[in-house]
């Protein structure tokens, strides 16, 4: 495994077009954390990288061995615990995922999904088994992660914690109950700084409930109204977003009915029930066959 992690090529894209150097850890991994896989963590700086840099280093179950951030980040070199304002957790923060990739076993990566994208081909060749929670990916970036998942353990989710994926299975067993008389709407809130809608654990949802009505969601769904739109279009799935203040995340899944409603509901109160989920699955993927999975899998759901 060695000799095929260091025939890493580099990818296309700036910062990546340099000499691979190796992550610096500032303390020696413990005897104890020897035997336990190591985790690269990406995006170290933002919101889910603060919460998972000392779930991971205090896990018990698993060792951080990278926390990664992009080229000219002003944390580069700085012990990732401390660079959150938080307690020191032994590892400095790297731009070189080469590096820091080839010496794990695991990458949990909530970034963007072009960096996602470019990680996944990373990920693949050095065997790690790739958790990833970035929304908002294109086609042609989930072409490039689907094709990681021939040669390594990929897990993807919109949304990686118990409680929604539990949902999400209720919601795919109550739309197959019900008929096209009822209708279904998916109403999603977050904070102010998401940056793609619908959300996508409300993605994830709706894919739950057309697929237990036997229909795709691309052609049965309404993303937007406004103005004169005309009456609902039966079967159709439709999509309803709000953006504000520091809202973790809110999910509806509401079946509409002649006289009645059900209300299928999830309140995340702490990004931390995403990043415990995320540690979860990169423990479960360990030893896994090459492929494609998601939290579902891994829940045994």
């Amino acid at each position: 495994m060695q000799g095929a992690r260091a025939r890493f090529a580099s990818p296309a894209g700036p910062g990546y077009d340099r000499p691979a150097t190796a992550a610096v850890r500032i303390m020696p991994d413990t005897p104890a954390q020897a035997g336990l896989p190591g985790i690269v963590v990406t995006g170290a700086s933002g919101r889910m990288g603060r919460m998972l840099v000392p779930l991971v280093a205090e896990s018990g179950s698993v060792r951080l061995a990278a926390a990664l951030e992009r080229p000219g980040h002003p944390w580069i070199g700085r012990d990732a615990g401390e660079a959150a304002g938080g307690a020191p957790v032994g590892v400095r923060v790297t731009d070189d995922p080469l590096a820091a990739f080839a010496g794990a076993q695991g990458i949990i990566d909530f970034t963007t999904p072009s960096a996602t994208a470019e990680f996944a081909g990373l990920a693949a060749q050095a065997r790690a088994v790739h958790v990833i929670g970035t929304t908002g990916l294109s086609e042609p970036e989930l072409g490039r992660i689907r094709a990681a998942a021939r040669h390594a353990t990929v897990i993807r989710a919109g949304n990686m914690s118990l409680g929604v994926n539990l949902v999400t299975a209720l919601v795919e067993r109550v739309a197959a109950a019900l008929d096209a008389d009822w209708d279904i709407e998916i109403l999603e809130a977050h904070h102010r700084h998401k940056t793609d809608a619908p959300s996508g654990t409300a993605l994830m949802l709706g894919d739950a409930a057309a697929r237990g009505r036997g229909i795709a969601l691309e052609t049965h769904s309404a993303r937007a109204r406004d103005g004169q739109t005309g009456p609902r279009r039966q079967g159709d799935i439709g999509f309803a977003v709000v953006r504000g203040g520091d809202i973790v995340g809110e999910h509806d899944v509401i079946f509409a009915g002649a006289g009645e409603r059900i209300v299928l509901r999830h309140v995340a109160t702490d990004r931390a029930v995403f990043a415990r989920g995320a540690i979860r699955a990169v423990i479960w993927g360990q030893g896994r066959p090459p492929g494609e999975y998601d939290m579902r899998d891994v829940l045994g759901l």
